[in-house]
Parts: structure tokens; C-alpha cells; sequence
């Protein structure tokens, strides 16, 4: 695990994961979020998408997966995010969440990072900011 003082202004992190249809219908059953854009074949077809797309929490999820697990990484405290969602997410669509350390605010040991998420063709999906605080 890095320490808050091993951290640098730029340091980057990245996680990727494929969408699967799987991944959907599970964020829907956690969430209670069953929007037929997500869920119905049918009525996604008529949508101005065509098809069935990720939920854009689900997608900005990943950004978390990141920030917990990577950069900083475990004992990692959340604190804000904002998020622009950018384009949709679609079944197979593989996506990677990045983030980049801009600011380090040292009394409290808090981070400014840069969140993105884009997509198999490099197309931004979400694009935002997070602020975190370690606890070492």
C-alpha cells in the first residue's frame, strides 16, 4: 500500500472491465434501477440509442474501483465526486477508469484527482473530479 507521501502530482491509475449483460441486470437488482433503457430489448430499440445501455452510475463505478483498490488505494476515504456523462456505455462496450492526481493538500492529507472513463475507441464516457483523504 503507498503512503500519502509516496503519492506525487500526476501519478496516474487505471482499471479496465468489459460490459456484459450480466453486469447490467446485476446493478439494476442492487439499485432497484430497472429503466427499460437498460433492461428492455424492445423498448431500448425505440430510444434515441437503439439499443440497451450501461447505467452511467454503474460505469462511474469504476472510477471507485480505482480509488480504493489502486491509486491511493485501500484505506482510501471518499469524499466528493462530480461527474459528466459524456456518451453511453453498451453491452461489450470495454471501458477503462482512470485517475490522475492533480492537487495534494498535506495538513489533511486530502487528494484532487481527475476521473475519466472512456471507451474501447478512446472516446471519453465520464469525465469528472474527485477529492479522497488517506488515512496513512
Amino acid at each position: 500500500m503507498v503512503s500519502y507521501d509516496e503519492i506525487k502530482i500526476g501519478d496516474r491509475a487505471n482499471i479496465s472491465k468489459t460490459i456484459t449483460e450480466f453486469d447490467i441486470y446485476q446493478f439494476a437488482g442492487i439499485t432497484g434501477d430497472f429503466n427499460p433503457l437498460h433492461v428492455n430489448v424492445e423498448y431500448a430499440k425505440k430510444s434515441v440509442f437503439q439499443e440497451r445501455i450501461a447505467h452511467g452510475v454503474l460505469t462511474a463505478g469504476f472510477i471507485s474501483a480505482v480509488l480504493g483498490m489502486k491509486l491511493p488505494g485501500p484505506d482510501t476515504i471518499y469524499l466528493s465526486q462530480n461527474l459528466n456523462f459524456k456518451a453511453p456505455v453498451k453491452i461489450g462496450d470495454t471501458v477503462m477508469a482512470e485517475v490522475e492526481v492533480l492537487e495534494k493538500k498535506d495538513a489533511k492529507k486530502i487528494l484532487r484527482l481527475r476521473t475519466t472513463v472512456t471507451n474501447q475507441f478512446d472516446h471519453s464516457v465520464v469525465e469528472g473530479e474527485a477529492v479522497v483523504m488517506m488515512q496513512n
